[in-house]
């Protein structure tokens, strides 16, 4: 007689007292740093995520979100202002910045959108049917991807949502 368990797959994880240091990404003074373990806390992701992938999936989601707000940025620059935490805002929450707040969300969701789509997250992995888990991964990737968007459009100040007739 023999028996065959299945179970979901081990995930190595990193807990969160882990005093291994991840560093920061910098993308020059005007722009707040992105601290990798605060990420890696905040966006759930555990340690099948190396800290060489983070760091990658991070650098490629800072510089499309700058990508994003480049021109936005520049006429601040111009004006004189050091950074984004400057940026005359209406709102500062916990003594920061809502801008600078905002900066973060639209990059840690673009890097944990990217992550996703190419490593199953703990999330998709032992409960949804093979078939269901590709179709749940990117509704997680594309529901990173819209709150990074909304965090960029709250950056500049324009509305989330554009609706034309056609």
């Amino acid at each position: 007689m023999s028996l065959i368990a299945a179970a979901p797959p081990l995930v190595r994880t990193t807990p969160p007292s882990d005093p291994a240091p991840l560093g920061v990404v910098s993308a020059g003074d005007w722009w707040p740093e992105i601290d990798l373990a605060a990420m890696r806390d905040t966006m759930r992701l555990d340690g099948a995520v190396t800290a060489a992938r983070l760091r990658a999936a991070v650098q490629d989601a800072m510089a499309t979100t700058i990508d994003q707000l480049a021109a936005w940025a520049l006429v601040h620059m111009t004006a004189g202002i050091a950074s984004l935490a400057d940026v005359p805002t209406a709102l500062q929450i916990d003594g920061e910045s809502s801008a600078v707040q905002r900066f973060r969300r639209a990059v840690y969701c673009t890097a944990k959108a990217n992550l996703i789509e190419r490593y199953s997250d703990y999330d998709t992995t032992g409960r949804a049917r093979k078939d269901t888990q590709e179709e749940t991964r990117d509704g997680q990737a594309e529901e990173h991807r819209r709150d990074a968007t909304w965090a960029i459009r709250d950056i500049l100040g324009v509305p989330r949502l554009t609706v034309d007739l056609i």
